[in-house]
């Protein structure tokens, strides 16, 4: 027991004894040193004894205390993080949860409201609401569509002292973007559409495409597109990178036939969601128009080959027969006769004998000078389109030997060139007829063009003989 005669000393020992704490050791009275936090310590635990000053002796058993560091609010709420980030499907209902954040508070939760957190929105107001208790972010306006706006900033504020005023505050963004739903239609901005084609495009070849527009992206904006009801010349198919409708011709076209084509073309979505589909049509139409463009075609031989028998006494300058070609083509395209060919015995006429405007047949006249015995002369014949296409007829002329010549006696090289009139495409070829004992064939360049077989034994040539190569 302390006399208050001087001899008494106090000494402090344990949490911070001598630095947080010191002891007067007369008075026995304990001072802190510097202020406390009790977010580092709460509690310190001490231990007090009384000596004799002089001997040092005990007085007293040591006796504990703790100091409990009472909470103030010196902390103010704090998020994980600056920005967070979430998404809600757009024309999701009202109330419908986003993402749940929270802020902690250092400060002491059991001891007044100091950790007390109430949560708000700052920012993000008519779009978004927060639970004061919980800080679950949720959907506030109905039909908020995300082909309108797609993104969304929201400030979200946390309060401590249950939200009082004079309470401190912390706050956080949250960045919420609307996902796609399948919610709009595909549409055509244009429901008719042109395309040409030329009448040589091969089949399965593409002669145009189409678009349907549609806001939503992904799987959502995957469209079909179809045929009405289908059709025998033209198909579409969808472009699966780029969504459009590729329309690609599924028989061969023909100017001359037919020159235009119209049909009905439906686009839909591959993918539904069935909370849209009520009341809304997802699927859309439009009309596709295809104009044939003529392409020049070579003319056409009205036969092919021509057969001319003709008696080896015919007079000189008769005509001995005739040879047609008519343009598939328009009417405006007629055939006009760019080359002939050259011979000592056989020629071409220069003129026409016949011309037919409306059909572009041109019949020309074959003026004979035949030398005497002569047996066989075989040639070709070309016509060309006033764009030169060449088409190749062969002409066979057959000798009927009155005199009954055996083959054998023919047994030589016959050859002949022929000249394309045209300067600009400057042809010359020249071709070999070479007999034998049955056969008789005409070579150009080492090839075979055509060959004759002979009924044995006389010079009396067989049509079914004849094969062009």
């Amino acid at each position: 027991m302390d006399k208050n005669d001087g001899n008494v000393k106090y000494v402090l020992t344990g949490d911070g004894a001598g630095t947080l704490f010191l002891i007067d050791e007369k008075s026995g009275d304990i001072h802190a040193t510097k202020r406390l936090d009790r977010e580092e310590k709460a509690m310190y635990i001490l231990h007090a004894k009384v000596l004799d000053r002089t001997t040092l002796a005990e007085l007293e058993p040591d006796t504990e205390f703790n100091i409990k560091i009472h909470d103030i609010n010196d902390n103010e709420p704090r998020f994980a993080k600056d920005v967070y980030f979430a998404s809600v499907p757009e024309m999701s209902e009202v109330g419908t949860s986003v993402v749940t954040i929270t802020a902690t508070d250092a400060d002491d939760q059991t001891y007044g409201n100091s950790a007390k957190l109430v949560y708000s929105i700052l920012q993000g107001q008519p779009y978004f609401s927060v639970d004061s208790e919980n800080g679950t972010i949720k959907t506030a306006l109905p039909g908020m569509d995300r082909e309108v706006k797609e993104n969304y900033q929201v400030v979200i504020q946390a309060k401590d002292m249950a939200g009082q005023m004079g309470g401190l505050s912390g706050t956080t963004t949250v960045s919420i973007t609307l996902t796609d739903v399948n919610d709009s239609p595909p549409r055509f901005a244009n429901h008719s559409f042109r395309v040409t084609a030329a009448e040589s495009t091969e089949v399965g070849g593409a002669i145009g495409r189409i678009k349907a527009d549609d806001p939503d992206i992904g799987r959502n904006a995957e469209m079909e597109y179809t045929i009405v009801g289908g059709h025998d010349t033209f198909n579409i198919i969808t472009d699966q990178t780029t969504q459009e409708g590729v329309v690609i011709i599924k028989k061969r076209l023909d100017y001359e036939t037919k020159r235009d084509y119209e049909f009905r073309v439906e686009v839909r979505n591959t993918y539904l969601d069935a909370r849209f589909i009520h009341g809304l049509q997802f699927k859309d139409y439009a009309t596709v128009k295809v104009t044939v463009e003529d392409v020049d075609e070579p003319p056409v031989f009205t036969r092919n080959p021509y057969i001319i028998e003709v008696h080896e006494d015919t007079a000189s300058g008769s005509a001995v027969g005739v040879v047609s070609a008519r343009d598939p083509d328009a009417d405006n395209k007629p055939v006009k006769r760019l080359a002939n060919l050259q011979d000592t015995n056989v020629h071409l006429t220069r003129q026409y004998n016949k011309f037919n405007q409306n059909n572009s047949t041109h019949i020309f006249g074959l003026l004979i000078d035949l030398q005497k015995n002569a047996v066989f002369f075989s040639y070709y014949v070309i016509f060309f389109s006033i764009f030169f296409h060449v088409f190749l007829s062969s002409l066979l002329e057959t000798l009927r030997s009155q005199n009954l010549y055996c083959p054998d006696q023919m047994e030589r090289d016959l050859s002949f060139p022929y000249r394309c009139l045209n300067p600009m495409l400057q042809l010359s070829k020249h071709f070999v007829v070479v007999s034998g004992s049955l056969t008789m064939k005409i070579y150009y360049n080492s090839l075979v063009y055509a060959s004759l077989v002979y009924k044995e034994p006389l010079l009396n040539f067989s049509r079914e003989g004849v094969h062009i190569i």
